[in-house]
């Protein structure tokens, strides 16, 4: 011990602490900007384009806009502990009361062919955004879960001057990763639910069928935040035609989707958009939905964040518990349409997984429609006509 105090009492021992002493301060503090840099502290409430985005802007501007504020009637804002959301209200008030759930990258303008219809033909309808999509604020400190999504739509129909709830107080029309919430709040609120209809739904994707590398970077934590932003801006700008004919995989393409023949996360959001590049000729409305896309990218503030929590946290994959539960429910009030030439929710990999969850054919309406996975809004005639039919009502 003698020996060590002598050495750093001695100006060299004391050059070699001071020494020491800087390069543990320099660490420490490059580890800490490093992390604030790349992990940012999260915002409780990401607030929406309602109010970062409108007011600045002019009514011209505001009528370019892809996603009309006015798209639907009854529009109204509810404020929620989790932030401000959009939703709209509007139909016979003694109608059939129908929830609409949107999918993980648009709004619930993709809906906008079903929703009127019905609402012409007697229902009462009920539409919103979900978090950090559309206008709705985004809870920016909390994983965007089952839990979430089921207490947001909670929130919408507690939000209604009408009676929403109850014994079979309503029907439930879910798309996308929006079938997987309805299926989930559905088989949690068995007897709420009268009707539940699932438009080429998540939560039963096999996991094989999407890229290892992209659920890795997605749902693993290792990537760091802003860097996998940075990464979901770019994938979700470009076209679908970038999701075939992959074949070398990097540490980018794992997300935009150039170096795997599977699909990737990012390819989820955009098939909600468009119908693949090789097939028909794009619709006006697929258009202008890759439009508000592109608007949200730039717009929204909370839109990456909230896509990238649903990602990693959302009922998109590995929900069996909650459908074998919906197993239970009464025969004939369970619908599930899938796209002919859908690639996510590929309809030969739901017949083998979800129809025996569900109860078989003789308890679910099962149906197989014309297009791709965005077939609600791009084959809404057909859609319709398998809803009207599930109900065994005629259209007006």
């Amino acid at each position: 011990m003698e020996a060590i105090s002598k050495c750093l009492d001695s100006p060299e021992g004391s050059r070699s602490t001071a020494l020491i002493a800087t390069t543990v301060v320099t660490t420490v503090t490059l580890i800490s900007l490093a992390r604030y840099a790349l992990w940012p502290t999260k915002r409780a409430i990401i607030p929406g384009p309602l109010t970062t985005r409108f007011p600045k802007l002019s009514k011209a501007e505001i009528d370019k806009i892809p996603y009309k504020h006015d798209l639907f009637p009854g529009a109204r804002d509810v404020v929620t502990p989790y932030g401000n959301i959009r939703v709209y209200e509007f139909g016979p008030e003694d109608g059939r009361k129908v929830l609409f759930v949107h999918g993980i990258s648009t709004s619930c303008m993709t809906l906008k062919e079903i929703a009127k219809p019905l609402a012409e033909n007697g229902c009462r309808v009920m539409l919103f955004d979900l978090f950090g999509r559309g206008f709705t604020d985004a809870p920016g400190d909390v994983p965007y879960d089952t839990r979430l999504f089921v207490s947001q739509i909670l929130l919408v129909l507690a939000s209604s001057p009408l009676a929403w709830t109850g014994r079979n107080g309503l029907s439930v029309v879910g798309y996308s990763l929006g079938g997987g919430i309805a299926a989930n709040f559905a088989a949690t609120f068995p007897d709420m639910v009268e009707t539940l209809i699932l438009l080429a739904p998540a939560g039963l994707i096999r996991a094989e069928n999407i890229g290892r590398a992209s659920r890795l970077v997605f749902t693993s934590g290792i990537v760091p935040d802003r860097l996998l932003a940075w990464l979901t801006k770019i994938r979700l700008r470009q076209p679908i035609a970038s999701a075939v004919s992959k074949k070398v995989w990097t540490a980018t393409t794992a997300v935009t989707g150039a170096g795997d023949k599977k699909e990737t996360f990012g390819d989820v959001a955009v098939q909600e958009a468009v119908d693949p590049a090789d097939e028909e000729p794009q619709t006006p409305f697929e258009l202008e939905v890759v439009r508000y896309v592109h608007w949200a990218l730039d717009f929204h503030r909370g839109f990456v964040q909230a896509f990238m929590s649903t990602i990693r946290f959302a009922p998109l994959l590995d929900q069996h518990d909650y459908w074998r539960r919906l197993a239970a429910r009464a025969p004939g009030t369970t619908a599930v349409l899938l796209g002919e030439r859908d690639n996510l929710i590929q309809k030969d990999d739901y017949v083998e997984d979800a129809l025996p969850l569900l109860g078989g054919p003789d308890r679910v309406y099962w149906r197989v429609v014309p297009g791709s996975h965005n077939f609600p809004f791009t084959h809404a005639p057909d859609t319709l006509a398998r809803i009207y039919e599930f109900w065994g009502v005629e259209k007006k």
